[in-house]
């Protein structure tokens, strides 16, 4: 099977080239947009039915359906990157040796090309599963899935099982199997401006008293229990010499189970001002659940390693720091196997890049366990 799939390797090159070529930030409606309206034509060509889902003042959604039954498998793909417009220009998509480079390439337009290409594969095959899968490719999973939630977690209340084309943990090609859960929280410390050199004691500082909710809330770091809390931004203050009356911070929190969340949301929710004469409001929550491994997750892994050896490699399974939209789905019971697209590494930074000869490896294992789960 991947001597056969590596038969196709220029052509996925040539799709993987084009799809760093439509840059697609998220947020930039117009130039995601482009890269769906192309995409539905791929699918269409790839033997799915392609439908774009129109976004009311915010980019479109593609969901594609191929084959056919009763029930279905859904596959995970997010378009979006978090690089902007124009980065291409500055590290066009390029090729040395065995790898490829680009941005987004790892996450994670190697993952659509590996689902199309599989799916291609399987529909020349005269589809031999007897259930249906569709694909969900989605424009804001890299700020939280705001539009796109609701329709996956639709879609994955329909399905059988949810396989995510995010990149496999970095170099090992691992799978995931448990992701941290992620909160974002927002803390507004309202304090007394005053004269810091001639009126001290009439102000009260708003960025004195973030200092010390900075360190409060970092105290509360747990690596034991997988827990990490981290101030990332912070603004405070108008000038040198006056007393600040306004400080604000962006908080980060991770963690690995519900029962943890429940336990350390309350905390951060409720803290309170240490420094007299200043206030302290905190909102926010858990934006995507934890990931945790669960019995039928652990079994969908099992299925996918018996793919792997029949195709002669070793496949592991791992737990990554970061969430995805496989948290989503794992947290409605929905059996959730995640990090099925491309081995290599540097997500989200300069060097990103993929190992291209593992490009027809993970197709061939995302055509096996379909074939596997779709009896």
């Amino acid at each position: 099977m991947i001597a056969q799939v590596k038969s196709h390797l220029p052509d996925m090159l040539g799709m993987l080239k084009t799809m760093v070529e439509y840059e697609s930030p998220s947020g930039d409606t117009e130039a995601y947009d482009a890269l769906v309206e192309w995409l539905s034509g791929v699918v269409a060509e790839s033997g799915g039915k392609a439908e774009i889902i129109q976004g009311e003042g915010s980019s479109n959604q593609l969901r594609a359906t191929w084959g056919s039954g009763e029930e279905q498998i859904l596959l995970l793909c997010h378009l979006d990157t978090v690089w902007d417009k124009g980065e291409v220009a500055r590290r066009p998509f390029r090729v040395l040796g065995d790898l490829a480079f680009g941005p987004g390439i790892y996450d994670m337009k190697a993952g659509v090309v590996i689902s199309l290409f599989a799916l291609s594969h399987l529909i020349r095959q005269g589809w031999p599963l007897k259930k249906r899968v569709v694909a969900l490719f989605t424009s804001d999973e890299e700020v939280g899935s705001p539009i796109s939630r609701p329709i996956i977690e639709s879609e994955a209340l329909l399905s059988t099982a949810v396989l995510v084309l995010e990149p496999a943990m970095a170099v090992s090609g691992a799978l995931k199997t448990a992701r941290k859960g992620v909160g974002d929280f927002h803390i507004r410390v309202e304090g007394v401006a005053s004269h810091s050199g001639s009126a001290p004691e009439k102000g009260a500082s708003a960025v004195l008293e973030l200092a010390k909710q900075t360190i409060a809330l970092h105290a509360m770091t747990d690596m034991a229990r997988g827990t990490t809390i981290n101030v990332g931004v912070v603004a405070g203050g108008t000038r040198a010499n006056v007393v600040a009356a306004l400080a604000e911070a962006h908080v980060d929190l991770r963690v690995t189970t519900m029962a943890e969340a429940e336990r350390v949301i309350p905390q951060i929710l409720g803290r309170v001002a240490d420094t007299p004469g200043t206030r302290v409001t905190v909102t926010g929550g858990l934006n995507r659940p934890p990931m945790e491994r669960s019995v039928a997750t652990a079994a969908l892994f099992a299925q996918a390693q018996s793919v792997a050896a029949s195709l002669g490699f070793q496949l592991e399974e791992g737990s990554a720091g970061g969430g995805s939209d496989g948290n989503f789905t794992a947290a409605l019971g929905i059996p959730t196997l995640d990090g099925l697209g491309a081995v290599g590494d540097g997500a989200h930074a300069l060097d990103e890049h993929i190992s291209i000869p593992h490009l027809a490896e993970r197709t061939a294992l995302l055509i096996g366990l379909l074939e596997k789960i779709g009896q």
